[in-house]
């Protein structure tokens, strides 16, 4: 087997054997790649560019079913409910720091 020649990963010299640690939120708000990388915009271009739910055979295996639940039971939501709004301003809603996957933890709603 010959050994694969060292790369340059965001000017880092990463030879082959050594690891890596990739940070998820911080790649998907990657502003190289999305324009408004904070924002929510659930019709950006290049939306399926993320890698939320891993990358080559590190793919999640409940991705299918997360994709599911996003494309059905979330328009099936706002058509059932076309009110929906958050029932407490941004600066009251807490929001989960340093986990490994990041959120609210709780998001009062109102209709």
């Amino acid at each position: 087997m010959l050994a694969s020649p060292p790369r340059q990963i965001g000017g880092q010299l990463v030879r082959a054997g050594e690891g890596l640690i990739v940070s998820l939120p911080a790649d998907n708000r990657d502003a190289a790649v999305f324009a408004q990388a904070d924002a929510l915009d659930i019709d950006r271009a290049n939306a399926r560019t993320h890698v939320a739910f891993g990358y080559g055979i590190h793919q999640c295996p409940g991705q299918a079913l997360a994709r599911v639940e996003l494309q059905v039971a979330l328009p099936t939501l706002l058509r059932r409910l076309p009110n929906l709004r958050p029932a407490a301003p941004i600066e009251q809603i807490r929001f989960r720091h340093g986990l490994a996957t990041y959120g609210v933890h709780e998001l009062p709603v109102a209709w």
